[in-house]
């Protein structure tokens, strides 16, 4: 494996954070192979996620939203050769559009990786148990790839003295409440956080709020109804996805919807309690061993986070 390209239609930070598990794991496995990151969007990895210390090459096509577009079928080939000798010994296809999945395929290679419409498109056929696309590769390759998790103590070590700064204690428990994007009802009411937060209180925990410092009024609002709850980030000068995880690495336990704060909590490898309504929470939970779900499809047989009561969380807790 000389050259892997790895394909992310996702467009919130969380889909690009996500992936950061098996970029290390293909890094540590094939050590002399180039790492390619092909995204929908913009690059994350050429931005906010730079704290990572995450080491990928950028593939540039110059096609605009990548794969969302029919016309880039006729291009995408043409704009790789541009600036490309070489084709792809492994292309990594991480969604699920037969559209998309038509057009990246045009891109040239020797083995394509995709579980598009049953695994349809991938160069060798072959049936998977499993929505970790990791597990999958390990199969579709018949090679054992070793998971390698984020190691949170490689954090640029300003970041982790800001959040022992921030969070000098202990018997801290960590709350995210707000989704980034409204396309789905995906948060879990407020007020059923604010009950959670209170009976934590009641056990010794300090409460902990990840919120954006531009969501005043739910601040606000936390702050007249849980005495003693902290807002670590409202602290702060500094401000990216890299100082939420060392945050979240102070914290013995952490409770979130499915959002981009629930991913940079996971890579900091902490108990957490996660909700899920109408979002997979098989192919987006947070893969550790600490990780507990609720998920109201599961639970309830409805897609509605609502249904998942405040005890339900609590009991976990």
């Amino acid at each position: 494996m000389k050259k892997i390209l790895i394909y992310n239609s996702g467009g919130g930070l969380g889909d690009s954070i996500q992936i950061i598990p098996l970029i290390l794991s293909l890094k540590n496995h094939y050590r002399r192979s180039k790492i390619f990151y092909l995204g929908a969007h913009s690059n994350h990895f050429a931005g906010k996620l730079k704290e990572y210390n995450i080491s990928v090459e950028t593939l540039e096509l110059n096609l605009r939203y990548f794969g969302f577009r029919w016309w880039h079928f006729l291009f995408v080939k043409k704009n790789f050769k541009k600036n490309n000798s070489e084709k792809f010994d492994l292309i990594i296809d991480l969604q699920s559009k037969i559209r998309n999945s038509l057009i990246l395929k045009r891109i040239p290679h020797n083995h394509f990786y995709s579980t598009t419409y049953g695994n349809l498109f991938s160069t060798k056929k072959v049936t998977y148990n499993s929505k970790d696309h990791l597990s999958n590769l390990n199969i579709f390759l018949d090679e054992k790839i070793k998971n390698i998790n984020f190691n949170y103590s490689k954090l640029p070590k300003n970041l982790l003295n800001e959040a022992k700064k921030l969070l000098p204690k202990s018997n801290y428990i960590g709350f995210s409440i707000t989704q980034g994007n409204e396309y789905r009802k995906k948060s879990w009411s407020i007020y059923k956080f604010i009950s959670l937060a209170n009976k934590s209180l009641i056990k010794n925990k300090i409460p902990v709020f990840f919120i954006e410092k531009s969501q005043e009024h739910i601040i606000e609002k936390i702050k007249n109804q849980v005495p003693g709850a902290l807002f670590p980030e409202t602290k702060s000068d500094l401000s990216c996805p890299a100082l939420v995880t060392a945050l979240s690495s102070r914290l013995d336990q952490a409770i979130s919807i499915d959002n981009g704060v629930m991913h940079m909590m996971g890579l900091a490898n902490i108990p957490m309690i996660v909700l899920f309504g109408p979002t997979d929470s098989e192919k987006f939970a947070p893969k550790n061993s600490y990780v507990k779900i609720l998920d109201s499809k599961k639970l309830h047989g409805t897609k509605d986070i609502e249904s998942i009561s405040v005890d339900e969380v609590y009991n976990l807790i």
